[in-house]
């Protein structure tokens, strides 16, 4: 039985630039600026007059840039070398991905500190809805036409914008905390749901509707997530998720960290996770400087992800049925957790949270046996 070449999927191809031919054969060539990057994809600057016209075409190609994997800001304002890209304060970047291609391009835009303005891009893809409410959350960029663009990660009554440069990535920089009457009670009064701000109604013709809190404290959310659910009697209508709640601003304490010291916190995005986050770090932070680890290293930081894979997947197993109303099944994942950890700790000296992979390497050789 052979294969549908029809269904078979092209190998990665990092550095397929046929892309960028294709745009500078439907737009002007002065409508972009390549950029060079050790990632390998397609870097291309738009001018934002043209965005949405770029954004659409990529997406309607014969062979599509279906998902927008990701879009995020940057605060460029210190940035001392230009390497001839286009002047910006800060910058917007859209990530995308093409299926068939199995590639990826990254379409930048400049902004000025003066004009923070784009055209949202949540009519192209619809889940630029949160990336957007995020980027506006933590840089203060405008997204014109975005149906609702409010705080997503902070809370509804936070000042200012915390990943631009000039917000302080110290608590010892703020006054003292003190949480008032007043205070306390504008908070309790900004997390009481609205229905009217997400377009919902408090009611149909015979009956009104009920709003509940599923979560941040429901057992079942474990304090890490809300969704607010509208119901009609026992039937859910709709519902609004509230996330944030896990969110520690790990991207900010990255600014006063060295290259080195920020590996710890890897290990904290997520919590079960152990050293799987270190690695996505550091293979990044090699490929800027150019660094090819040995064979041996790559083998054996692939094995200790996997474990941890494993044992996350155990505890989320384990958790997840108890949750449900079983019990025996989480004592059956926590022992062999814990039989996987004897491992961990014997290769590494740690646990949970070992830390251990470096920029070039790990830690130390494997013990021996």
């Amino acid at each position: 039985m052979t294969a549908d070449p029809a269904l078979s999927i092209p190998s990665y191809r990092p550095d397929d630039h046929s892309v960028i031919a294709e745009l500078q054969a439907r737009f002007p060539t002065e409508t972009f600026t390549l950029q060079e990057t050790l990632t390998g994809m397609p870097v291309v600057w738009v001018a934002r007059e043209v965005l949405l016209e770029v954004l659409k075409c990529v997406r309607d190609l014969p062979k599509p840039y279906v998902m927008l994997y990701d879009l995020h800001g940057v605060d460029e304002r210190l940035r001392t070398h230009r390497r001839g890209l286009p002047a910006a304060d800060f910058t917007v970047f859209y990530h995308l991905i093409s299926l068939e291609r199995n590639s990826d391009l990254m379409i930048k835009v400049a902004l000025s500190e003066s004009d923070l303005n784009l055209p949202t891009a949540s009519t192209v893809w619809p889940n630029a809805n949160w990336y957007e409410r995020e980027v506006w959350d933590l840089y203060g960029i405008n997204f014109e036409g975005h149906p609702h663009l409010t705080r997503i990660l902070m809370p509804p009554t936070w000042e200012g914008h915390p990943l631009r440069k000039d917000y302080p990535a110290r608590a010892t920089e703020f006054d003292p905390f003190s949480l008032t009457q007043a205070k306390h009670e504008l908070e309790e009064e900004a997390a009481r749901f609205n229905p009217e701000d997400w377009g919902m109604k408090r009611g149909s013709e015979h009956e009104d509707y009920m709003f509940l809190n599923l979560g941040p404290n429901h057992p079942s959310a474990h304090g890490a997530f809300r969704i607010v659910l509208q119901l009609d009697g026992e039937e859910i209508v709709d519902c609004v998720p509230d996330i944030g709640y896990h969110h520690r601003g790990a991207e900010k304490m990255a600014e006063r960290q060295s290259w080195h010291s920020f590996i710890p916190y890897t290990d904290r995005i997520d919590y079960l996770g152990g050293v799987m986050n270190n690695l996505p770090y550091v293979l990044a932070v090699e490929k800027l400087a150019g660094i090819t680890v040995p064979q041996r290293v790559d083998v054996i930081r692939i094995m200790m992800a996997e474990i941890f894979r494993i044992l996350n997947h155990l505890l989320y197993l384990g958790t997840y049925i108890q949750d449900v109303g079983a019990m025996t099944p989480v004592f059956f994942t926590f022992t062999d957790r814990q039989r996987a950890y004897k491992v961990v700790e014997a290769i590494t000296g740690f646990r949970m949270h070992p830390a251990w992979y470096r920029i070039g390497g790990v830690a130390h050789d494997l013990p021996r046996g």
